[in-house]
């Protein structure tokens, strides 16, 4: 590859982070205007398609995270080995941005039919759920091991990082669980308006995953730290 190529695979890596937090933080803005109870319907109604489609950005940015960061570390394994071979052989490279190209294509179509087609979004869940447990063993592993797969450089930032982005995914399903009963809350508002049972049901629902999205936000900032300062790396 040539000699800059590294450099944009760098930078397409850091604009999935502006992207991701600057995303979630308007999904944030809008739906403190779809809490609003001295607002029509029809303008609350209006926030949420703006809240939506806000959400698709982050979303996007969360699936590509993964196989830009695998693309970095086959660019610079820093002499990893796993059972004395190279970890990151690019035939393993191109069957991530598969496996990522088919998580994409369920995110999509379950954020744009959402609950049509239960069968993606049990794919989806199935891809999360598999990547926070290797994920998380992987990050652990990075962070404790003396010399991880035989690096010698210190590479616990990335573990760091890695587990980071473990908790980022969960956090994200801890959101969906949290905003499930919000649909028939809001179904409720557009039918019969507004009503002190429907306004306690939204705001349970959308200030419930304030801890999570708090904990998104958090880990999307210290993974970009840790990503460009390396810290204690030996490189």
């Amino acid at each position: 590859m040539g000699p800059h190529t590294h450099g944009w695979w760098i930078v397409l890596h850091l604009v999935l982070f502006v992207f991701w937090l600057g995303g979630d933080l308007g999904v944030f803005w809008s739906s403190r205007f779809v809490l609003r109870p001295d607002l029509p319907p029809a303008a609350r109604a209006t926030a949420l398609k703006i809240m939506g489609g806000l959400d698709l950005g982050p979303k996007i940015c969360l699936v590509l995270f993964l196989p830009s960061g695998v693309t970095l570390m086959a660019l610079e394994p820093h002499g990893a080995q796993v059972f004395g071979m190279n970890p990151f052989p690019w035939p393993a490279v191109v069957a991530v941005w598969l496996l990522a190209a088919g998580w994409l294509a369920a995110t999509i179509t379950d954020h744009h039919h959402p609950g049509r087609r239960p069968w993606v979004r049990r794919a989806d869940w199935t891809i999360r759920l598999t990547l926070i447990t290797a994920l998380a063993a992987i990050a652990l592993y990075t962070l404790f091991a003396d010399k991880p797969f035989g690096v010698d450089t210190n590479p616990r930032w990335l573990g760091a990082k890695l587990l980071l982005y473990t908790v980022a995914i969960a956090c994200g399903l801890g959101i969906r669980l949290t905003l499930r009963p919000f649909g028939a809350a809001f179904g409720a508002l557009m039918k019969t308006g507004s009503t002190p049972e429907v306004e306690k049901a939204l705001k349970r629902s959308i200030d419930g995953c304030l801890p999570y999205v708090w904990g998104i936000w958090g880990s999307v900032l210290l993974a970009a730290a840790l990503g460009v300062l390396k810290p204690f790396a030996q490189l």
